[in-house]
C-alpha cells in the first residue's frame, strides 16, 4: 500500500506515523512509502507534448518539495533501520582499513617541497610546505580542519602560491555547489587579505609579479566564461575583464605553463578547443589567440624552450603531439613530434629539462613513454600485471630527471614510485597503507573480452576473493560509466574489500563512451551511438551469468552521474537481469535537462548527447532517457542516491525519476531515494563522512541478498 504525499500539505509527520506495511518483507518498516502528488505540467517540443507529473520538484526553495524529499529520506532510514549494526560494522571495517595519521609524498616547485597530511580522527587535510629539503621547518598553509568548522560542508579547491613563495591564493566551497571564493594569505605572517573573490569556479593562476592573480567566474548556468584579472591590494569589484567567452557551449579556464613562463587562458566545448596566451612577467599585455578554434579540433598546450608543444586530434583521431615556435603558433606552423597511430591514442604528456614523457593507451592499458628530446633514448616503463592503472602523478620540477608516477590494480593499493630516467629505476616512495591486514595475494584479477550486441568486444575486469567456485551463487556487482571519454581503469579501493571478503565479486565493463580502446570507443558511444553504452553493459553482464560468475538474482549494476545514466537505462531495458542497482546522482532526466539551457553544463554538452531541439536527436535520446521509458511493469531494486545542491546532476532528476518508479512499477521491490541535504554531486567532503555513504550502498545490496554480516 502507498500513501500520496500531498505537496500542498506537508503531511511529513503522517508519512512518518503510517501504520500500514511496506509490502517488501526485507524493508521490516511499518512506514508506507511516500509517493509524490501529481501535477501535470506539458512539455512540448517537436510538435510533441510530454506530460511531466512530477515537474514541481524542480525548485529547491519551494518547502513543500523539500518536505517530500526529506519524507523520502525518513522512508529510506526506516527501511533500512535494521541494517544500522550492519552499515556501523561496514563503517567500522572501512576505517579501520585507513591510515589517519598519514603523510603524502612531498613534490618540489620553486624551491619548496609541498605535501598533505592528515591528523588522526580529523576529516580534512593539512596543506604544508618545508623549503629547500624536508629537514626544515613545517609550514602549515591551511589547515582544512580549522576552516571546516561550522560547516556542513567544506572544500578547500585549487590553490596557488605566488611566483615569490610568499602568498597563497586558495579557493572554498561551503555548499557544495563548486561555486568558490578565493582568498589570498600571507604565507609569512598568516594574515588573510581583506579583497577576497566570489562566485568563481576556484581556477587562477598567478602573474611573475606576485601581485596580480588570473581567475575565472561562472555564469547563472555555472559555466567558467569569464577571466578577470585581480590586483591583490584592490576589490575584485574593480578587476578588469580580460576575455569573455560567449558562446554558450564553451567553457574556460586559466593555468600558468610549468616553465613558468606564460600564463594560458583555454576555451573548450566537448570537440573543440582554442588558447591564448601573455608572458607571465608582462600581466598587462593583452592576450593573444595561439590558434583559432576549429569545429571538431582539439588542442592542449604547453610549453618547452622556443617552442609550444601541442597534443592535438588534428588529421589524427587519436592524437599526435606537434611544436610550434611561440613566435609562430598557428597551425600552419605546427611540426610532427609524435606522429598519430591507429592503435594507440595519446593521452597526455610531461615536458622536462631533458626528457618528454607521454601517457599511452593501447588494448585498453595506460603505458609511460619516456624519450630525450634527441629521440635517442625512447622506452616504456614495464608495469608486470594483465590490469592495472597507471598515470603520471605531480612533476612541476621542470629541471628534474626523475619521473613521479602512480600505479594501482584492483588488488595493488595506490602505489606512487620516482623513476629514475637516467639510470631507468624506480624508488617506491609510499604505497597506500591498508590496515587489519591485507594481503593481495588473496584476491584475484580477470579481463575478459565480451561480444557485444553488434560483435565488438568490450572488455570487463574482474576482481575477487580467491577460493571462488564458478558456480552462478556470487553476489557481484558490475560497475561502468561509459560517457565523456573517460576511461574506467582498474582502480584500487579498500571500502571493496568489504564486499569482496564477504564473497562478492566485483566486476567493471569498460563499455564504448569511455576510451578505454582509443578515441573511437568514444565515439562509438555518444550523441546517435549512446545506446552501444547500454547494450555493451548488458552484454558484459549476460556473460557474467552465463559464466557462472554470478546470477540474475545476485547480480547488482552500479554507476553515478552519467554512469546513473546508465543503470537506469540497464533496469528499463533488461530488468529481469539485475537483482539490484545502485544508481548515485543519476543523470536520469535527459531529454527534459538537455532542453533546458538554464540549467548548468547542459548547451556544453551538446557535442556529448547531441543538441534536442534538432528532432534527430530529440527523438534519439527519447528512445534511451530513463525517465521518460519507465513502464508498467516489475523492475529490480533500486537505491537512488542524489545532493540537494548537486552542480552536475540537479537533485530533482532522481527525485522524479523514483517517484515515478513508485507509482508505475508492479512489483513489491525495494525503491528507495537518499538526498543528502547538506552536499552536492562529489557527496560528503569529510574523508570519514563518504565511508557511511558507502556503507549504506553495501548494506542495501547485501540487505537484498538477506546478507546480515
Amino acid at each position: 500500500m502507498k500513501t500520496m504525499f500531498n505537496p500542498g500539505r506537508i503531511l511529513v509527520m503522517a508519512v512518518l506515523m503510517a501504520l500500514v506495511s511496506a509490502c517488501n518483507p526485507k524493508t521490516k518498516t511499518t512506514m508506507d512509502a511516500p509517493v509524490a502528488n501529481k501535477i501535470p505540467h506539458e512539455l512540448t517540443a517537436h510538435e510533441q507534448t510530454r506530460i511531466d507529473d512530477y515537474y514541481w520538484l524542480n525548485d529547491r526553495n519551494n518547502p513543500e518539495v523539500i518536505a517530500y524529499l526529506e519524507a523520502e529520506n525518513d522512508y529510506t532510514e526506516a527501511v533500512l533501520k535494521h541494517t544500522e549494526p550492519l552499515q556501523q560494522k561496514l563503517y567500522d571495517e572501512m576505517l579501520g582499513r585507513i591510515q589517519q595519521t598519514d603523510v603524502s609524498v612531498p613534490y618540489k616547485q620553486n624551491g619548496y617541497y609541498y605535501y598533505t597530511r592528515y591528523e588522526e580522527g580529523k576529516e580534512y587535510p593539512i596543506y604544508c610546505r618545508r623549503h629547500d629539503n624536508m629537514e626544515q621547518p613545517e609550514e602549515i598553509m591551511l589547515d582544512g580542519n580549522e576552516m571546516a568548522k561550522d560547516h556542513a560542508y567544506f572544500q578547500i579547491g585549487n590553490w596557488q602560491v605566488s611566483h615569490d613563495n610568499n602568498l597563497i591564493a586558495f579557493a572554498t566551497d561551503t555548499v557544495s555547489r563548486r561555486i568558490y571564493t578565493i582568498y589570498i594569505k600571507d604565507l609569512t605572517t598568516g594574515e588573510i587579505y581583506k579583497h577576497f573573490i566570489p562566485n568563481t569556479s576556484g581556477n587562477m593562476a598567478w602573474a611573475n609579479d606576485n601581485k596580480t592573480l588570473f581567475y575565472t567566474i561562472r555564469d547563472e548556468t555555472l559555466r567558467p566564461h569569464k577571466v578577470f584579472k585581480h590586483n591583490i591590494d584592490e576589490s575584485a569589484l574593480k578587476d578588469p575583464l580580460v576575455f569573455h567567452e560567449t558562446d554558450p557551449t564553451f567553457y574556460s579556464f586559466v593555468y600558468k605553463t610549468k616553465s613558468m613562463d606564460y600564463i594560458m587562458i583555454g576555451v573548450g566545448s566537448t570537440m573543440s578547443s582554442e588558447y591564448r596566451f601573455i608572458n607571465a612577467a608582462s600581466p598587462e599585455s593583452d592576450f593573444q589567440v595561439l590558434q583559432p578554434r576549429q569545429p571538431d579540433m582539439l588542442y592542449n598546450v604547453e610549453h618547452y624552450g622556443d617552442n609550444f608543444y601541442i597534443r592535438t586530434n588534428l588529421d589524427a583521431q587519436n592524437f599526435q603531439l606537434m611544436k610550434t615556435a611561440v613566435n609562430k603558433t598557428t597551425m600552419d606552423n605546427w611540426v610532427t613530434v609524435i606522429p598519430h597511430r591507429s592503435d594507440v591514442l595519446l593521452e597526455d604528456f610531461e615536458v622536462f629539462k631533458n626528457y618528454l614523457t607521454l601517457t599511452e593507451r593501447k588494448n585498453g592499458l595506460n603505458n609511460i613513454r619516456i624519450m630525450t628530446w634527441d629521440t635517442q633514448t625512447d622506452f616504456y616503463i614495464d608495469f608486470g600485471e594483465a590490469a592495472y592503472m597507471a598515470y603520471m602523478s605531480t612533476n612541476l620540477d621542470f629541471e628534474s630527471d626523475k619521473l613521479r608516477y602512480g600505479y594501482m590494480s584492483l588488488t595493488t593499493p595506490n602505489s606512487v614510485y620516482e623513476y629514475d630516467m637516467n639510470k631507468r629505476e624506480r624508488t617506491l616512495l609510499k604505497q597506500q597503507e591498508v590496515l587489519g591486514g591485507y594481503n593481495p595475494e588473496d584476491y584475484q584479477t580477470e579481463r575478459f573480452y565480451v561480444a557485444s550486441h553488434d560483435g565488438v568486444k568490450v572488455p570487463v575486469t574482474i576482481v575477487y576473493r580467491k577460493g571462488m567456485k564458478q558456480n552462478g551463487k556470487n553476489p557481484l556487482v558490475l560497475y561502468g560509466y561509459g560517457s565523456y571519454g573517460n576511461s574506467m581503469d582498474t582502480y584500487f579501493s579498500s571500502a571493496r574489500i568489504s564486499l569482496l571478503d564477504r564473497g562478492f565479486i566485483w566486476a567493471i565493463a569498460h563499455v564504448r563512451g569511455g576510451e578505454e580502446m582509443g578515441r573511437q570507443w568514444y565515439e562509438d558511444g555518444k550523441k546517435l551511438n549512446k545506446k552501444n553504452t547500454f547494450y555493451d553493459f548488458i552484454a558484459c553482464g549476460e556473460y557474467l551469468v552465463e559464466q557462472k560468475f554470478t546470477s540474475s538474482d545476485k547480480m547488482f549494476a552500479m554507476g553515478g552521474s552519467a554512469g546513473g545514466l546508465l543503470v537506469g537505462a540497464v533496469i528499463n531495458m533488461r530488468p529481469d537481469l539485475w537483482k539490484g542497482a545502485v544508481a548515485q546522482v543519476a543523470f536520469v532526466d535527459v531529454v527534459t535537462t538537455m532542453l533546458d539551457e538554464s540549467i548548468p553544463l547542459t548547451t556544453g554538452e551538446y557535442d556529448e548527447w547531441g543538441n534536442p531541439n534538432d528532432k534527430t536527436y530529440y527523438d534519439y535520446m527519447l528512445s534511451y532517457s530513463p525517465y521518460d521509458n519507465i513502464e508498467e511493469k516489475d523492475y529490480p531494486a533500486l537505491l537512488a542516491t542524489t545532493g540537494l545542491h548537486d552542480s552536475q546532476v540537479q537533485y530533482w532528476e532522481p527525485a522524479k525519476w523514483v517517484a515515478k518508479l513508485r507509482d508505475m512499477k508492479t512489483d513489491n521491490n525495494t525503491l528507495l531515494l537518499k538526498t543528502n541535504m547538506d552536499f552536492g554531486h562529489g557527496g560528503a567532503s569529510g574523508r570519514f563522512e563518504r565511508l557511511k555513504e558507502v556503507a549504506l550502498e553495501y548494506a542495501f545490496m547485501m540487505n537484498e541478498l538477506g546478507i546480515k554480516e
